[in-house]
């Protein structure tokens, strides 16, 4: 059973509604890319909010280093497709600057290195606003973030001083130095990102669907054995698994599921008949009870 398409229309309209008010109140807006099916979504949506006219701002990926290379390779043949400008940033570098110090062990992860490299690029930029994929159902902070979210001088998010937004009205106003991130998707859940994928026949990156992978287990998670970034201990044997991703972030900190979905359809009644929460497959929201919460009060995404 597909999701009603009204329903389905009615969220596209709300986020082409919000991506033009951030072209409309914004001076430096840029769209944060990670290659991810929610990133991916979000550009059709600008596709479409400015169509025939191309995007007017570019997109920007902070790069852990660490990514899977089929979500890379996506992201520049994406990019080249659509005559699109693409701004990287390298997280690799805030390290070579002793910025940040790279982790190391067991849960070894560049993900929370990201946020310093980020705020680095809004202020190399001087963006005002910074459009991004996170949406509600994903975890409880980002339940509490509005759709445009001040950010302080500093890039840090105060969850208790907050804006209203009232009958759908967004108020970009900021001070200088503040700058605003601004969640288009923020009201859809992942299945009706997967919905909107289905009706709009996107192409996302093959890591989304069911394929073989060489992966070890570790505390009930699958994890991927290939390119050696994420750290194994000798004992923990690689097998090969039909696998895929449900969420796709740093390798360090990204877990596979089994799966036999190779078609968005197939994905799609997998997700409906899930207990489980994408976000569940990412070890760097178990850290702690308020991970999340933590890191966006530091200026994460």
């Amino acid at each position: 059973m597909k999701k009603d398409t009204s329903y389905i229309n009615a969220l596209e309209n709300e986020a082409i509604y919000i991506i033009r008010e951030v072209a409309a109140q914004f001076e430096k807006p840029v769209l944060l890319f990670s290659g991810g099916k929610d990133s991916i979504t979000l550009v059709r949506l600008a596709q479409k909010a400015f169509y025939p006219a191309k995007i007017p701002f570019p997109l920007m990926h902070i790069d852990t280093g660490h990514n899977f290379p089929e979500t890379i390779e996506f992201r520049d043949r994406l990019v080249e497709e659509l005559g699109l400008e693409l701004i990287v940033r390298n997280v690799q570098d805030s390290i070579d600057q002793g910025k940040v110090k790279e982790e190391s062990g067991r849960y070894a992860s560049r993900n929370m290195l990201q946020t310093t490299t980020l705020l680095d690029a809004i202020e190399e930029f001087k963006f005002d606003a910074c459009i991004g994929g996170a949406r509600r159902d994903e975890e409880k902070a980002r339940a509490k973030e509005r759709i445009f979210s001040v950010r302080d001088d500093f890039g840090q998010w105060d969850e208790k001083n907050q804006r209203p937004e009232l009958f759908d009205m967004l108020n970009g106003e900021i001070d200088l130095g503040q700058n605003v991130r601004v969640f288009p998707i923020s009201n859809w859940t992942e299945l009706d990102v997967w919905s909107y994928i289905e009706k709009e026949n996107i192409e996302i990156p093959s890591i989304y669907f069911a394929h073989k992978r060489k992966v070890f287990l570790r505390d009930g998670l699958i994890w991927s054995a290939e390119d050696g970034v994420v750290y194994r201990d000798e004992e923990e044997e690689v097998i090969e698994e039909m696998v895929r991703f449900r969420t796709v972030g740093d390798m360090s900190c990204t877990a596979a599921v089994l799966s036999e979905a190779s078609t968005i359809t197939k994905v799609v009644e997998e997700i409906r008949d899930s207990s489980i929460s994408e976000r569940g497959a990412r070890i760097d929201d178990k850290r702690s009870e308020a991970a999340m919460e933590k890191r966006k009060q530091q200026g994460y995404f």
